[in-house]
């Protein structure tokens, strides 16, 4: 198997990969044909993300009946509640799903690198530079998200608070490990210790949204809406605002109706249909109706024929020609993707965990083919890995944190989970992304070989680390000055909003370039 140092990876280029005879053409078009279909992996992350967000909030939606006695009149009195918290919604769900691609390609750099005595520095490399890429440019792009002259802020510091003191530890731990407690080398408690560590994010941030005593920060919780996703936006089909792929069923306007379970979703939000009511009512015949027309074959069919559908109807009432062919050109180019990922079964089946689960099996193959595409790169450009992983890499495989805060950012009435997902993906990158694959390795050569992993490349990821250290603070101090002097980290007035959005993308290209020079011996 490929390994990611550059004199294993040599014998690579004499092997094809994409096609028969590829291995003849010079290097340079070789190259050009690898970019360009990692580019094309790249939208196919983008285009699932569509599905996979409107599963997760399939899976937000899903709330339980209570039933509780009143204790002074013995009435019976029936709740609903939302099964997932709030808080840890955007911990497990959207940090750990958008930053699915990343760990999925270090897990299999990890598991392609088994038997080796080093660890790989692809997906070392892909997860620190996706940590500077979602504190950066997804903050740039979320700051200029609301509309004009509209403000959006963090409702709750104290979880955000805490999640940035677990992101922030995240990289010193990091750093303690490859520098100082024992440098070069991770041992097999080092990686059970990183891993566990994404276990205690969790339960601090539940703690602080649940207020516990001596464990919490005392700050008031502002105004934030109940639902995770607001009732009003539930019904807005946001996919072809960003991924081209359109899941429009029949009858949208209309309640659809979960066919694993007694629940449905509509314009007036989310509410429960017992299977007694849906026999005794007036509009039991209805109800039954929809259930069968909403039948998940008809409702997974439509996904195909929605794929193969190159022009919508919004876009066929179009005045601007240039603007419908464009369109078309867009939706031919990604067919291939959305064909595919029609095959994910819908999110309303079973409260989207199907389509959760299998769109992160989809983004798992994806970066499979990532690494590949990404060794052979390396092999005829020369190039190191390492800059490739957190460069290109990391832009690409953070698309799906980029899509998902942007649409907190313009869907939610706070600033919460956008900002949340920023923080928390950068903490699951660390505790999980890197700590699930060092984990493999030392496992695996501890049990075989009774040695510990070590690492060729830990001097240029410390290297990164410090430079992301000293750019993240620049990152936050303007957060908290937007907070302080605007009034939200998000938002206001344009002129500063596109400022605030400039300076945090000279951060990242400050990251990239002094991370890059270092690698490549320069500095």
């Amino acid at each position: 198997m490929a390994n990611i140092n550059m004199a294993d990876t040599a014998p690579s280029c004499d092997t094809y990969l994409l096609f028969n005879g590829e291995t003849l053409l010079p290097n340079g078009v070789r190259a050009f044909i690898y970019t360009v279909v990692l580019a094309y992996c790249f939208i196919g992350l983008s285009a699932i993300t569509g599905r996979f967000f409107k599963s997760m909030e399939s899976i937000m939606r899903h709330s339980r009946e209570v039933v509780t006695v009143d204790p002074h009149t013995n009435a019976t009195i029936v709740k609903h509640e939302k099964v997932w918290n709030y808080t840890i919604a955007d911990v497990a769900l959207l940090a750990f799903g958008t930053s699915f691609p990343q760990i999925s390609l270090a897990t299999i750099d990890a598991i392609r690198n088994l038997g080796q005595l080093t660890a790989g520095g692809l997906g070392p490399g892909t997860l620190v530079g996706s940590a500077a890429f979602d504190l950066f440019p997804i903050h740039a792009v979320c700051v200029v998200m609301p509309r004009a002259g509209s403000k959006k802020k963090i409702s709750d510091l104290g979880v955000w608070l805490v999640e940035l003191f677990w992101s922030f530890w995240a990289f010193i731990w990091l750093y303690i490990i490859l520098e100082v407690w024992t440098p070069r080398v991770i041992t097999l408690w080092e990686a059970l210790l990183t891993v566990l560590q994404y276990g205690l994010l969790l339960l601090h941030a539940y703690a602080q949204d649940k207020r516990w005593p001596y464990v919490s920060i005392p700050l008031a919780r502002g105004d934030r809406p109940e639902d995770w996703v607001p009732t009003e936006d539930a019904s807005v089909d946001y996919d072809d605002n960003y991924d081209g792929i359109g899941d429009i069923l029949p009858g949208q306007n209309e309640d659809i109706v979960d066919i694993f379970s007694a629940h449905s979703y509509s314009n007036e939000g989310y509410h429960h249909v017992s299977e007694k009511d849906v026999e005794e009512s007036p509009t039991g015949l209805t109800l039954k109706n929809k259930w069968e027309d909403t039948h998940w074959f008809s409702i997974w069919w439509q996904q195909f024929v929605d794929a193969a559908t190159l022009e919508s109807s919004v876009s066929r009432k179009m005045d601007s020609t240039c603007l419908r062919v464009i369109g078309i050109s867009w939706n031919l180019i990604i067919a291939p993707w959305k064909m595919l990922f029609a095959f994910i079964p819908p999110y309303e089946i079973a409260h989207g965990w199907i389509a959760f689960i299998c769109s992160l099996i989809f983004i798992s193959g994806i970066a499979y083919g990532v690494t590949k595409i990404t060794d052979q790169i390396s092999c005829v450009t020369g190039v190191s890995p390492y800059v490739i992983a957190f460069t290109a890499l990391a832009a690409g495989t953070s698309w799906p944190d980029l899509v998902a805060s942007k649409i907190a950012a313009e869907r939610q009435i706070t600033a919460d989970s956008a900002i949340a997902n920023i923080t928390c993906s950068n903490s699951v990158n660390i505790y999980v992304g890197i700590g699930v694959p060092w984990l493999v390795d030392t496992m695996y050569n501890y049990f075989v070989y009774k040695k510990p992993l070590y690492t060729d490349n830990a001097a240029g990821l410390s290297f990164s680390l410090l430079v992301f250290f000293a750019t993240s603070f620049g990152c936050i101090t303007v957060l908290v000055l937007r907070r302080v002097i605007l009034g939200a980290e998000l938002g206001g007035p344009r002129m500063w909003a596109w400022a605030t959005s400039v300076y945090f993308m000279i951060l990242w290209v400050v990251f990239v370039v002094l991370s890059s020079l270092r690698i490549s011996g320069v500095i």
